[in-house]
């Protein structure tokens, strides 16, 4: 069965595994394509606006009364022919497909007047019908420069242009002067771009797949912790409801002893001595009525357990807790801290005589912040000696069957630091004092 639970989640360990390095993948793909089709229209419109710019030079550079002499008898006249060499030498300077003159009059159509082509070419008709969107003729019409996007023609294949007025010295437009530019120089421009950019997107590639590993190491640093933490609690449990197993067993165990005196005094019909030790049996047993006063279910447990031990051990155990949850503390580190402080406080008083064993034990809010105070009777610590016993490995105490004792006051130290908590220490010949302060 453990055989079979370990390898499901291998699997399912490797398809997560299989999964984020799809996704990285995905995304890395998915950042590529954005940033090509990003620079490559950042590629156009910057040829675009280049071409435009083009174009108004070329227009501002134009012999005006020439073209407007075609203007008026549009063939290929002597005008028609100056005006077409001035155009395929600018085609030819600038590397562009086309450079024309337009003639708009409505706001619909465009129509394409003189073709800059060497004389050898037969060129276009005059006043052919132009392919410039309907949009940009708007644009053109009411006298302004455009610019199109990739125009893609079944004729003269994918190109874009940009266009520029043709003005006269009273401000009259004759006509545009525009250009296209093949898309294959777009292409060819992006494609350098892209190869330019390309240690950019090996970075990013890797820059996601760091993220992953760093995500990975943590992610098995925290369950490592996580695994600590718990184990560290299941022991603290573990612990202290051995403590409640072994008191109740004492408590069975004292409870038989008491009711066969108690039977045999019945039986022989000794009745005053029975109520005589019914009596004493009275003043003996002290009950400690926790439930009333503690918000707390692990720290009423942990409680209800000390004082039963402590009644085993002779020892007067006083309780002072306040009607609160203590919820800002998790109750495995209020386990941890109280447990160890009681267990050191018995162990200190089990030194003195059995009428002078003493414990206190102060739970209470006050002031936002948390406060824990364990009180006992014994031997004083020396104040050269307050600062070691948080030290892992020293203690006071004598070891007990060779084994090593004086962790349990630094493990309530290292605790307290994760909660930005201090600890004070009083000793002196009447009792020894504990106080902690964890702020809320």
């Amino acid at each position: 069965m453990i055989k079979h639970m370990t390898i499901f989640k291998t699997r399912k360990i490797a398809l997560i595994f299989l999964a984020a390095v799809l996704i990285l993948f995905a995304l890395t793909a998915t950042n590529v394509v954005v940033s090509y089709i990003s620079t490559k229209q950042t590629v156009e419109l910057s040829i675009a606006n280049q071409a435009m710019q083009t174009a108004k030079s070329i227009a501002e550079s134009m012999d005006q009364e020439t073209y407007r002499r075609f203007l008026k008898n549009p063939v290929r006249n002597e005008e028609y022919w100056h005006i077409r060499d001035y155009l395929n030498d600018a085609r030819g300077k600038i590397g562009a497909l086309y450079v024309y003159t337009l003639r708009i009059d409505n706001p619909k159509l465009s129509h394409a007047m003189v073709v800059g082509l060497p004389r050898e070419v037969a060129g276009y008709p005059i006043n052919e019908p132009c392919t410039v969107p309907e949009a940009q003729v708007r644009a053109a019409y009411a006298g302004k420069p455009f610019l199109t996007g990739m125009i893609e023609d079944p004729k003269y294949g994918g190109y874009l242009t940009a266009g520029a007025p043709i003005l006269a010295d009273n401000g009259e437009i004759l006509g545009f002067v525009a250009i296209d530019m093949d898309v294959k120089m777009v292409d060819e421009v992006g494609r350098q771009v892209i190869r330019s950019s390309f240690a950019t997107f090996v970075f990013n590639g890797l820059f996601v797949l760091a993220l992953f590993v760093i995500f990975a190491l943590l992610h098995n640093w925290y369950q490592k912790e996580l695994k600590h933490a718990v184990g560290e609690t299941e022991r603290a449990y573990q612990q202290e409801l051995r403590s409640i197993l072994t008191s109740v067993k004492s408590i069975h165990h004292d409870f038989a002893n008491h009711m066969q005196v108690l039977y045999g005094l019945l039986e022989l019909k000794y009745y005053e001595k029975a109520l005589q030790y019914l009596k004493s049996l009275m003043k003996e047993v002290k009950i400690a009525d926790l439930s009333l006063r503690v918000d707390n279910p692990a720290l009423l447990v942990l409680l209800q357990t000390k004082w039963m031990t402590a009644q085993k051990k002779q020892i007067e155990c006083l309780f002072d807790v306040s009607n609160d949850s203590f919820e800002e503390v998790k109750s495995a580190d209020l386990i941890r801290i109280l447990s160890n402080l009681i267990d050191n406080a018995m162990d200190a008083t089990l030194e003195m005589p059995t009428n002078e064993r003493f414990i206190k034990v102060v739970c209470r809010k006050q002031n936002e912040e948390y406060q824990i105070v364990v009180e006992n009777t014994g031997r004083p610590i020396p104040p050269d000696r307050r600062e070691l016993i948080f030290q892992s490995g020293y203690s006071t105490k004598k070891q007990t069957n060779g084994k090593s004792r004086g962790i349990g006051l630094e493990i309530v130290l290292n605790t307290l630091r994760s909660y930005r908590g201090t600890i004070q220490v009083k000793s002196d010949e009447k009792r020894t004092h504990f106080d902690i302060r964890i702020p809320v």
